[in-house]
């Protein structure tokens, strides 16, 4: 347990039973009244994002969560089975976790997990992917009313 004047951003801790990662928090203490902890915090399983207002000294728990750079296998009918590089052990990730990556994922490539309780709560892929372009219709010559994009294929779909 930790206080409410002990918190950071980008720590994670615990509200109504939930994994939150703080990502901005301001201590007030007005002239008249309390002093209170006011927070913006982002939910770790769902991405939402919501203040909340903390008395000051409540205690809060901290969730322990543990970072990971795993290596991306392949899909089942199961979800995504993904690979510690040092211990081989696999890790399957739920379809509604990966579902707005799964179109720059590729196989063998390596991705920073969040880990809490040992289920996958946060992927983050790498700030820039590469991958092939499988399928691209003919350009058109003069054709700049659009800014010269074309629809194409990738090599993930």
């Amino acid at each position: 347990m930790i206080s409410s004047n002990d918190l950071k951003n980008g720590m994670t801790i615990i509200v109504n039973d939930v994994v939150h990662q703080i990502i901005w928090f301001h201590h007030r203490k007005p002239g008249k009244g309390p002093a209170f902890v006011k927070t913006k915090l982002r939910n770790l399983r769902t991405g939402a994002i919501a203040e909340h207002t903390f008395r000051a000294k409540e205690p809060i728990e901290q969730a322990i969560v543990e970072r990971r750079e795993l290596e991306y296998l392949y899909r089942d009918s199961s979800g995504y089975i993904f690979m510690d590089p040092e211990t081989y052990e696999q890790v399957p990730v739920s379809e509604n976790i990966m579902e707005p990556l799964a179109k720059f994922l590729k196989e063998n490539e390596s991705i920073s997990v969040t880990m809490y309780e040992g289920d996958v709560i946060e992927i983050a892929l790498p700030p820039a992917v590469e991958l092939k372009v499988t399928e691209a219709p003919p350009g058109y010559k003069g054709d700049t009313a659009t800014g010269g994009t074309k629809p194409v294929t990738l090599e993930t779909g």
